[in-house]
């Protein structure tokens, strides 16, 4: 069995932009497939925007680090992504950084000056080729000040000296701390080897930091080598970067107070994964809307299987039915091999839903041959692919009563008052007085709630509110 080494940078803070998205449905895809995942997922605890942050708080670095990895870790589960097989920090890996270091002082890649050490680009002739950078054209100073000792504005720090105040190891070439760059090289070695499958991160990580780690770690061993990157577009508003420093970004957080956290996660697989995707209310309402579509049809369906006879012999299953699903595992093997095109994958659920509506509700429906060996089919298929994305709940009834309660705070309603409302539209269809039965209905629309009347009374589901379809 082939071994899948993954290798995904987190960020610290905890924001939409800063989430690697390819780790929503990567691990997962590749296990579907047979593949043994070694995922690692590394965490910064030692820079320098933490170090400043610290200060101005009054706390401990380390401490303030490990409060934001608490946070982003219980997001992540928040969002059904997998834990990764090890989350190694900075803080705890102090030896190997130091070792990779002297490796690259003793291969001739690096030089020190006064305590600090930095990386001698130029002994790099490779340097460049993962960006398509030439080496002049490369910035200077990022992330720190430039240095006029350094031999080229582009050499990066492997090692920085201590300053007062700051936290310190001790190295060989006196106390200080890593440089950002250096932390991922030296941790992906000790955990996947210099040489492993894909290792990935944001767009905006290819330059310089990823560049550097290639650099670092063919310094350290000639052997090293990546097979595949795979860089996430930005989570953008109104076509900007979210950005802490912009002030323009929204905390997983904040967002799933308002959403639902699988409403969230559909949202983000809803464009591919190297594509920047927009965030705004509109497309949050529109994948709330559509999860419930799918989990609401599939509650439907799991609850008439529960009531009738659900033995299913293979060669029972009509073939228009059999078809159907074929259709959309070629779709979603297809898709999901051509890069991991979730967009494609959302899409084909259309075909497989609207069968199961049709056989639960309409006339012909109901009368179709081996009606149940058709729906029993057609939700274990189409629950077999939500898993593989990570959009599998717990339970049917539990999402959709969650949803519904997020769609009750966002309408700024309980749903006694919904209730309430249906009482008093009743009392008015009653009295034909359908101006105001029209009114009631409307008011709830322009919120996210739709009302629907069938024989056995009136019912409500969230929508996209009235004020935003106009928006779609």
């Amino acid at each position: 069995m082939c071994a899948v080494s993954l290798l995904m940078i987190s960020a610290i803070l905890v924001m939409l932009a800063s989430t690697s998205i390819s780790t929503f449905f990567t691990g997962r895809y590749f296990k579907h497939l047979g593949f043994e995942v070694c995922y690692v997922r590394n965490f910064t605890d030692v820079d320098d925007k933490i170090i400043a942050r610290a200060k101005e708080l009054g706390e401990d670095p380390l401490s303030l680090s490990q409060r934001y990895c608490d946070e982003f870790c219980q997001d992540m589960e928040n969002l059904n992504c997998l834990p990764p097989s090890v989350e190694p920090k900075v803080s705890e890996h102090m030896p190997q950084i130091i070792d990779m270091i002297q490796k690259i002082l003793t291969n001739g890649y690096a030089y020190i000056v006064d305590g600090d050490v930095y990386y001698d680009v130029e002994k790099f002739p490779e340097y460049g080729k993962l960006s398509s950078r030439d080496l002049e054209d490369n910035r200077a100073g990022e992330r720190v000040a430039v240095d006029s000792r350094k031999k080229n504005p582009a050499d990066f720090a492997l090692w920085k000296s201590a300053k007062p105040g700051e936290p310190f190891w001790e190295s060989p070439w006196g106390p200080g701390r890593p440089g950002w760059h250096i932390e991922c090289s030296a941790m992906s070695a000790v955990y996947l080897g210099y040489s492993f499958d894909i290792h990935g991160g944001g767009i905006d990580l290819v330059f310089p930091h990823h560049e550097n780690e290639i650099a670092q770690s063919c310094a350290a061993c000639k052997k090293s080598d990546i097979s595949l990157w795979m860089h996430n577009g930005f989570v953008t508003i109104d076509s900007v970067k979210m950005s802490k420093s912009l002030g323009n970004f929204f905390t997983i957080r904040q967002v799933v107070d308002v959403y639902h956290p699988l409403a969230l996660r559909y949202f983000l697989m809803s464009a591919h994964y190297r594509s920047p995707i927009n965030y705004s209310h509109i497309q949050l309402e529109s994948a709330s809307d559509r999860v419930f579509y799918v989990y609401e049809t599939l509650h439907e369906c799991e609850s008439f299987l529960n009531q009738h006879d659900q033995t299913v012999r293979k060669d029972s299953i009509p073939t228009d039915t059999s078809s159907i699903i074929k259709n959309f595992h070629d779709v979603f093997f297809t898709s999901m091999s051509d890069d991991l095109h979730t967009p494609v994958v959302l899409a084909g659920l259309s075909e497989p839903l609207k069968s199961i509506n049709d056989l639960l509700h309409t006339r012909k429906g109901k009368k179709q041959q081996f009606r149940i060996e058709s729906l029993t089919a057609l939700e274990k298929s189409i629950r077999g692919v939500l898993t593989v994305l990570g959009l599998m709940p717990a339970s049917y009834s539990e999402v959709l009563q969650q949803l519904r309660e997020k769609a009750l705070n966002r309408a700024n309603l309980t749903e006694d008052e919904v209730l309430q409302k249906i009482e008093v539209r009743d009392a008015a269809r009653v009295q034909k007085e359908y101006a105001k039965s029209d009114a009631i209905r409307k008011d709830l629309a322009v919120v996210g709630i739709t009302l629907m009347d069938s024989p056995n009374g009136t019912t409500w589901r969230p929508t996209i509110p009235l004020r935003l379809q106009e928006l779609l």
